[in-house]
């Protein structure tokens, strides 16, 4: 495993320097490209709730200054001497994942997410010791392993997101089966980020796809917008009841505390709900709905490194990207005030060099 202990190439990017979250521009020194690195001059980053929550040290584990962003595309500018598979030029990205061990039993199947020392893209370690610093920059170094190719066929801002909502759920839905099971029927829990690309990736693999939301003003654009073949209310007990046992799987992307024994009452026997996202407290989760039903509920974060490449590959296969709205650097600030508002659709993605003379 390669160390470079140099950090001499000079960035500049935005950081939070403390709780207030408040991003200002911030230069910084990221480490030589090393004999398995390739060097990507960033583009576009897409805004995760992620980057919010760190900015602000919601979580109580940031260390400042944090410079955030883990749904980084770009263009490659330079590659090491051990690297085949990239060249100068190419269209690139790289989501959560900056480092794993390599040689774990997670790693030799590509689960390098689930591996006990894999690093994050920003507010992590380093192989080399250092802190990682994300996309909201203007170039990044990755290692060979944790970089993906993104296909021509898509625009290199609106795939940023893919990095991050896209993995999240692509994973479950292949683990249980969703991939190769047109005509069953998938609901989708919230339709935010996450939820509006999981509805996307329903209806390419021929699923019918059903959105459970709290709000009535989303049934609209599920239906119209996003093809959503139902729309249901969570908080309306007969269309919870007229929908009982007849969903095969649910991906559950809300962020916040809540029971899951509706959404379980929801299930077909033998059915599968997966939870993505990272409530702020504990979920209520009654047993009957659960034992009765023969049901099952996993958990799943990010993606495999190959993972990431068969579901960008897809996503240029069936044109299918994330709902954006671009901002330029001086407006990361104000987004990140909408992004705690939930005042998007469905992901802000920052035009990194645009309007920005330091890049």
């Amino acid at each position: 495993m390669e160390v470079t202990p140099n950090h001499t190439q000079e960035v500049s990017g935005w950081a939070a320097m403390d709780e207030s979250g408040k991003m200002v521009p911030f230069n910084f020194k990221r480490r030589e490209n090393g004999v398995d690195d390739v060097t990507i001059k960033v583009l576009y980053c897409g805004m995760c709730h992620t980057d919010l929550h760190f900015a602000k040290n919601h979580w109580g584990i940031t260390t400042y200054p944090v410079v955030p962003g883990h749904e980084i595309t770009g263009v490659v500018t330079k590659v090491g001497a051990n690297v085949s598979g990239f060249r100068p030029g190419d269209r690139v990205g790289v989501g959560c994942l900056a480092c794993s061990c390599l040689d774990c039993e997670q790693c030799d199947i590509s689960q390098e997410n689930y591996c006990d020392k894999m690093g994050l893209t920003y507010n992590s370690v380093y192989w080399d010791g250092s802190i990682t610093y994300g996309g909201y920059s203007s170039m990044y170094v990755a290692h060979k392993r944790f970089v993906v190719r993104v296909p021509d066929s898509l625009p290199l801002d609106a795939a940023a997101p893919l990095l991050c909502a896209g993995i999240t759920v692509y994973t479950p839905m292949k683990k249980h089966g969703m991939l190769r099971a047109a005509g069953r029927r998938l609901g989708v829990v919230g339709l935010g980020g996450l939820g509006h690309i999981a509805v996307k990736f329903g209806k390419a693999f021929g699923l019918h796809v059903t959105v459970i939301s709290t709000s009535p003003a989303k049934e609209q654009e599920a239906r119209e917008n996003l093809k959503a073949d139902d729309f249901i209310i969570s908080t309306d007990d007969k269309q919870m009841q007229a929908m009982a046992r007849k969903l095969d799987y649910v991906i559950d992307t809300v962020p916040a505390a809540h029971s899951l024994g509706p959404i379980l009452e929801l299930l077909k026997v033998g059915g599968a709900l997966a939870l993505v996202a990272a409530p702020d407290g504990p979920l209520e989760l009654p047993s009957f709905p659960l034992i009765f039903g023969n049901k099952t509920i996993s958990g799943s974060i990010t993606g495999g490194m190959n993972d990431h490449q068969e579901m960008m590959d897809l996503c240029g296969e069936h044109n299918i990207t994330c709902d954006i709205e671009i901002v330029s650097n001086d407006g990361i600030n104000n987004a990140l005030a909408r992004l705690a508002r939930n005042d998007v659709r469905y992901r802000f993605v920052i035009d990194i060099v645009g309007g920005d003379s330091r890049f």
